[in-house]
C-alpha cells in the first residue's frame, strides 16, 4: 500500500531512504517506481560497477556476485551480493523490465570504512509507515560518525544528480538513509565533479555457489524466494498432494504397480510456492511474520513425515514466544534465521530444526553449473563473521552400532524399487513393536488395578486395630485433634480385561482413515483393533509402511475378536475411539476395562458398561509419559511374514 511510502523531494529528484539488503524496502522500490513514474532512475553505486552490475540483475532470479580488489593498506576483496530483495537490486531490475535509463551515482572509493549502525527493525514499515521511521533515523542519524570518504561521496551523488537534473523532469535516487540527508542538502549549492577512480580493470560477476547461497544472502532464502515469486502473478498451487520430503505413494498406485517419484528439490519448491500464495493476496506489501509463519508450517509438515511425530500446539505457541523474546533481547521486532533455527531447537528438536534450515535456506533457482564461473564465499569473507549452530538428529543407543547408523539406512536403488515387495497380499506386524505395545498395556493393566484400590481405600482415626498402616497424610492434616488415622486398603474385585489407548479421536475422520482388527499370534499377544494413518503414505522400504496410531484397543486372552470396524452391533458410535471402547466392553471377559484418553467417555458409556455388569477406569493421557507415548505411536506393517527377515534395514 502506498501509504507506507515515503519521498524526499528536492528538485526533480524524488529521493527514497533505503536500508540495504532488507525486503520491505525492496517492495517500496517497486511502490516508488509506481508513484513516480521517473524518467531516470539514480543508484548508490559507483559507475565503474555500471556493466557487470546490470549483466548480474539480468541473470536474476539466479544470485550473482560482483568482486572486485582494493588498494588500501593492505589489498582485500570486495563483494557485491545481486540478490532479489535488495532496494537497489530491485530498482536497477525494475529499470531493465520498464525500459527506464538507469544510472550509478556513487563514488567508487578503495578504503571505505564499514558503519555498524542500531537501526530500527525494518518490519515496522509495515506497520506504521517509512515517514515515521525515517524521521526518527534522521534524527539520531546527526551522532553517528561522518568521515571524509562519506562527505567526498555524497558530494560527487548530489552532483551527478545536478547532471540529470539537467535532462529529466523525475528522477527517482535510491539512496541509503545515513547518506540522503547530507546528499538533498548538498544539492542545493553548485558543486565541481569529484576526484575519483573512472575505471576498474579487476571487476568480475560470478555465479554464487549454491551452498555458499544458503549462508550469506541478505535475507535468508527461503524469504528471497518468496519475495521472487511475489514480484509477479502468484504461481498455481502445486499439484503435489501434499507430499513431503519422504516418497509418497497412494493405494491406486500401490494396487497397479505403478510409481510416484517426487524429487525433494521439488517438494521444497512446492513449499516455497504454496506460502507464497498464503502469504497474502496478489500486489500486497509481503508480510514477514506470515512468510516466517508459512516456514514453520512447511517445516512441521516434513518433520512430521520424517519421524512421524506432530508438532504440537503448545511446541509452537512455545516455538513462537521464545523466538520473539530472542528477537526483543537485540532490538528487533522479528527474528533472524539464526535465532529461529535456536527457537526451532530449543522449543522442539534437532530433528525439526534440521527440517526447519533444510526449508529455510532453500533457493531453487540456483545452480551451480551457469554460463559464467561459480564462486563459493564464506560469511566471514563477506560479512566478516558468523554464527554458528549445531544440529544433534536423534540416534539409534544400542552398542555395537554405529551411533549414525540411521543415516546410512537403504535407500531405493531406483524409483519405485520398494513397490516390488508388495506381492504378497497378507500382512502382519513387526515384532520388536509387538513386544513394547503389548508391555505397555501390561502396564496400563496395573496402574488401572491400583487406581482402582486407590478408589475403594478408606481411612478412619485408630481406635483398636491399625488396619494397613498409618496414613501420615491425613494425620498430619489434622494434627490439632491430636488424632491418629489408620489406612484400609481394599482390592478390587475382578482384573482388567481390556485396554484402550486413544491419542486423537479424529471426530472429522481424515487423519486416520486406516483401520484393521488383527489376532494375537500365541499367547503372549492380545487381540488388536486400531485406527492409524494410511499406510500408503509412507512407505519406508519394500512391503514395508509406516503408520501413526490414532488410537487402539487390547483385548485379552487372544483369538477371540472379529473384525470390530464391521460389526453391526457398534454402528451407533459417533467416533472411532467409541467403536474400540464398545469392543473392548463386548470383549473384556473381567470386569474392568482400562480407557486412557485426553478426555473421559461419555456418561452413556459408564451407564452401559454398568448394565453389562463391567466398569471403564479412566486414566488420563497427561499423567502418562509423554516420550513414552510418542514411541508408542509409530508402527510398521509388513507386506508378508519374509519381511520381518528384512525389517530392521528399514525401520529406525
Amino acid at each position: 500500500m502506498t501509504h507506507r511510502l515515503h519521498l524526499e523531494q528536492f528538485g526533480p529528484v524524488h529521493a527514497l531512504p533505503v536500508i540495504h539488503y532488507r525486503m520491505e524496502f525492496a517492495w517500496l522500490v517497486r511502490e516508488a517506481v509506481h508513484r513516480v513514474r521517473p524518467g531516470c532512475i539514480a543508484l548508490e553505486l559507483p559507475p565503474t560497477l555500471k556493466t557487470p552490475f546490470l549483466r548480474g540483475v539480468a541473470r536474476l532470479p539466479e544470485v550473482s556476485v560482483l568482486s572486485y580488489g582494493t588498494r588500501g593498506k593492505r589489498d582485500e576483496a570486495v563483494y557485491l551480493i545481486i540478490e532479489p530483495a535488495d532496494p537497489l537490486v530491485e530498482g536497477a531490475r525494475l529499470a531493465q523490465e520498464q525500459g527506464i535509463p538507469v544510472e550509478l551515482i556513487d563514488v567508487d572509493v578503495d578504503s571505505y570504512p564499514l558503519h555498524h549502525e542500531a537501526l530500527p527493525d525494518p518490519y515496522a514499515i509495515h506497520r506504521i509507515g517509512l515517514t515515521p521511521y525515517y524521521e526518527e533515523y534522521r534524527k539520531r542519524c546527526t551522532s553517528l560518525p561522518h568521515g571524509p570518504e562519506d562527505l567526498r561521496r555524497e558530494q560527487g551523488m548530489a552532483f551527478r544528480l545536478q547532471q540529470l537534473a539537467r535532462n529529466h523532469d523525475r528522477i527517482l535516487f535510491i539512496c541509503g538513509m545515513f547518506h540522503l540527508e547530507r546528499v538533498k542538502e548538498a544539492f542545493s549549492r553548485p558543486l565541481a565533479p569529484p576526484l575519483e577512480r573512472v575505471r576498474r580493470d579487476n571487476v568480475a560477476l560470478f555465479n554464487l555457489h549454491p551452498d555458499s547461497c544458503r549462508e550469506i544472502l541478505g535475507e535468508f532464502p527461503f524469504l528471497s524466494a518468496v519475495y521472487e515469486l511475489r514480484r509477479g502473478p502468484l504461481p498455481p498451487e502445486p499439484a503435489d498432494g501434499g507430499a513431503t520430503l519422504r516418497k509418497r505413494y497412494s493405494a491406486l498406485e500401490l494396487i497397479a504397480g505403478g510409481k510416484q517419484e517426487i524429487p525433494e528439490d521439488d517438494l521444497l519448491r512446492h513449499a516455497i510456492e504454496r506460502s507464497a500464495r498464503h502469504a497474502g493476496k496478489e500486489g500486497e506489501f509481503p508480510d514477514r511474520q506470515r512468510i516466517v509463519y508459512q516456514l514453520f508450517r512447511e517445516a512441521s509438515r516434513h518433520y512430521r513425515q520424517e519421524t512421524g511425530e506432530p508438532v504440537h500446539l503448545w511446541q509452537k505457541r512455545a516455538f513462537f514466544r521464545f523466538a520473539r523474546n530472542y528477537a526483543l533481547t537485540s532490538g528487533m521486532l522479528i527474528s533472524d534465521l539464526f535465532q529461529l533455527l535456536a527457537a526451532a531447537r530449543g522449543c522442539i528438536d534437532d530433528n525439526f530444526a534440521y527440517a526447519f534450515w533444510r526449508q529455510a535456506t532453500c533457493y531453487p533457482w540456483q545452480k551451480n553449473d551457469t554460463d559464467i564461473p561459480t564462486l563459493a564465499i564464506s560469511p566471514e569473507e563477506i560479512w566478516g563473521g558468523s554464527r554458528r549452530i549445531r544440529f544433534r538428529p536423534r540416534r539409534k543407543k544400542q552398542k555395537g552400532l554405529s551411533h549414525l547408523g540411521f543415516l546410512n539406512r537403504k535407500k531405493e536403488k531406483r524409483p519405485g524399487e520398494w513397490l516390488e515387495g508388495f506381492d504378497n497380499p497378507s500382512i502382519c506386524s513387526y515384532p520388536p513393536e509387538d513386544v513394547v505395545i503389548e508391555d505397555y498395556g501390561r502396564f496400563l493393566k496395573r496402574k488401572g488395578a491400583m487406581q482402582l484400590s486407590e478408589e475403594l481405600s478408606r481411612t478412619e482415626p485408630f481406635t483398636a486395630s491399625l488396619l494397613d498402616g498409618i496414613d501420615m497424610r491425613e494425620t498430619l492434616r489434622n494434627l490439632a485433634d491430636g488424632r491418629i488415622y489408620v489406612r484400609e486398603n481394599q482390592r478390587a474385585k475382578g482384573g482388567v480385561g481390556g485396554v484402550v489407548v486413544i491419542f486423537d479421536e479424529d471426530r472429522e475422520g481424515r487423519r486416520f482413515p486406516y483401520r484393521m482388527t488383527w489376532l494375537g499370534e500365541h499367547d503372549q499377544e492380545s487381540d488388536m483393533a486400531f485406527y492409524a494413518t494410511s499406510p500408503a503414505d509412507n512407505i519406508v522400504g519394500p512391503g514395508i509402511c509406516r503408520c501413526e496410531y490414532g488410537g487402539f484397543l487390547l483385548s485379552y486372552p487372544p483369538r477371540r475378536m472379529v473384525d470390530v470396524w464391521q460389526d453391526p452391533d457398534y454402528a451407533f458410535a459417533r467416533s472411532k475411539a467409541e467403536v474400540l471402547l464398545l469392543a473392548a466392553l463386548d470383549y473384556a471377559p473381567e470386569k474392568h476395562v482400562v480407557y486412557a484418553a485426553a478426555r473421559p467417555p461419555r456418561s452413556f458409556f459408564r451407564q452401559l458398561a454398568a448394565r453389562m455388569g463391567k466398569k471403564i477406569v479412566y486414566i488420563p493421557l497427561g499423567s502418562l509419559s509423554p516420550v513414552k507415548l510418542k514411541g508408542l505411536r509409530i508402527l510398521h506393517i509388513l507386506h508378508g511374514h519374509d519381511k520381518r527377515e528384512i525389517a530392521r534395514d528399514y525401520i529406525w
